[in-house]
């Protein structure tokens, strides 16, 4: 039962004080994701007659539970785990914080028997598509795409900011948050590595090939101007600019939806049509990891590497094409 030292609140009371909690452990992201599952679930009651607003958070059981899961069967297998885990957090805080008395093992079985397993999925993207972009954009002179309504130095700087930003994504394997967050001062030239706070708040480090920092560094090259009249210190300024009429001469840094729009600009321009969606900044994510793979044959090496707190996360990325596996049985076979 909810503690008698405590007057009792509202449902909507208790989801603000818990996402509170939340906000506290967990990255932005997740804090976000945890919001939007109990939105749902909100509804959920509302549409039980349980007004979040007005009533009581003691009037809440493990009942619940059985409409919510119905109710996220239209999205996403991924979505609906994520969502599922948010509010059975949100079930064992009021049991914690004392507010209703919940049986927990309860909690656990009914979100066990309700929601979908999750398959294995191999992670599937275009590698031979990467690898042809990546040699177009090592050329400089290949980007250098014409627009009416821009000026030849703003065209040169975005050539030479995409080449850069691509050939990072390719070879560090950063999320496309993590590069729109560098600064120029997070880079430590001499290690070629840099230290970033992670997925889960996590740090870690990221290492750089000679490729992307040489492209990285004659892309700051052509910036110099530009950072030199910002009136700042270099070091704060974002490794990645805009380069747009919204920002101006201003130094500002690229956003997640900047570095997609690279990335479909970029394909479309070197792939074509057929390739837009098929290559997104995340493939980029799955190429280093499988070539870390593929070059060292070391699953804890590509876990590292990659940052998974996972292996099995990684072990999707171990699986062998079909013409690896055709090589493999002729070559045992055939060559007797």
């Amino acid at each position: 039962m909810p503690s008698k030292d405590l007057p009792s609140i509202t449902i909507a009371d208790a989801v603000t004080r818990y996402l509170d909690s939340v906000k506290l452990s967990r990255s932005v992201h997740t804090m976000l994701a945890y919001k939007n599952a109990l939105q749902i679930f909100c509804q959920v009651l509302a549409e039980k007659s349980l007004t979040p607003e007005s009533t009581s958070v003691e009037k809440i059981n493990e009942d619940f539970l059985t409409p919510f899961a119905a109710y996220l069967k239209s999205y996403a297998n991924a979505t609906e785990q994520l969502y599922l885990q948010a509010v059975k957090g949100f079930y064992l805080y009021l049991d914690a914080e004392r507010l209703v008395d919940i049986n927990q093992s309860r909690v656990i079985v009914l979100i066990k028997q309700r929601s979908r397993r999750l398959g294995v999925r191999f992670p599937q993207f275009p590698a031979e598509d990467i690898e042809s972009l990546l040699s177009k954009i090592q050329i400089i002179d290949n980007l250098l795409s014409t627009s009416d309504s821009e000026d030849a130095s703003t065209i040169k700087l975005r050539a030479y900011r995409d080449r850069a930003f691509l050939l990072a994504l390719a070879d560090t394997g950063l999320r496309v948050h993590e590069a729109c967050k560098l600064k120029r001062g997070d880079i430590d030239w001499n290690e070629q590595r840099t230290i970033i706070i992670g997925k889960g708040n996590k740090q870690a480090v990221v290492r750089f090939t000679s490729r992307s920092l040489q492209a990285i560094k004659d892309y700051l090259a052509q910036r110099s101007t530009l950072d030199g009249n910002s009136g700042k210190q270099l070091g704060s300024l974002p490794l990645f600019a805009r380069h747009d009429k919204g920002a101006g001469k201003k130094i500002k840094p690229i956003t997640t939806t900047t570095g997609r729009n690279i990335v479909k600009e970029r394909v479309l321009q070197f792939l074509g049509k057929d390739a837009l969606g098929k290559i997104t900044p995340h493939s980029f994510r799955h190429y280093f990891v499988t070539s870390i793979l593929r070059g060292t044959g070391n699953l804890k090496i590509a876990q590292e590497l990659a940052r998974h707190e996972n292996i099995e996360v990684t072990k999707r990325y171990s699986h062998l094409s079909n013409d690896e596996l055709d090589k493999a049985y002729y070559d045992v076979f055939e060559k007797k």
